[in-house]
């Protein structure tokens, strides 16, 4: 879910989303369907954290940490959790 905030998110500012499209290169057509895929959604996040201000952003407007957004991305990626 906090992926598919985060792409409402970034859809509600046309020149992050023009960006986003760019980087992932999909056609505004393409995109209901890449955003039922895990790693689509987990790109979703990964831009996010690339870009600080943004990142900050999408979290104060989602009323959560940071760091969630990141520990959905692993969870997202299938990434291996850090181990202390």
């Amino acid at each position: 879910m906090l992926a598919v905030k985060g792409l409402s998110f970034i859809a509600n500012d046309p020149e992050m989303l023009g960006r986003f499209m760019d980087l992932a290169g999909l056609a505004p057509k393409d995109l209901r369907v890449a955003a039922g895929e895990p790693e689509f959604l987990a790109g979703v996040l990964s831009f996010l954290m690339d870009h600080e201000a943004v990142l900050l952003a999408f979290a104060a407007t989602a009323g959560i940490s940071p760091h969630h957004v990141a520990s959905a991305h692993l969870a997202l990626s299938g990434a291996p959790a850090f181990e202390s």
